[in-house]
């Protein structure tokens, strides 16, 4: 099972790879870097229950 995925910055656009633990649960929100920028980024973190697939949506940290 791949624990990464990638999410595009809320601020520069250019994509980031993160580390997913599913043990967080299906629905999980927390602020990460931007690997490029360096500005704080809310991920938005959906992983859907049968087949694992993760989605991810970033915001600016106001």
């Amino acid at each position: 099972m791949d624990n990464t995925a990638e999410y595009c910055c809320a601020y520069c656009g250019e994509s980031n790879a993160t580390f997913i633990d599913f043990s967080a649960g299906t629905h999980q929100s927390y602020v990460e870097d931007c690997q490029v920028c360096c500005q704080p980024n809310i991920l938005y973190v959906r992983i859907d229950e049968d087949t694992l697939d993760i989605e991810i949506d970033s915001a600016p940290e106001s």
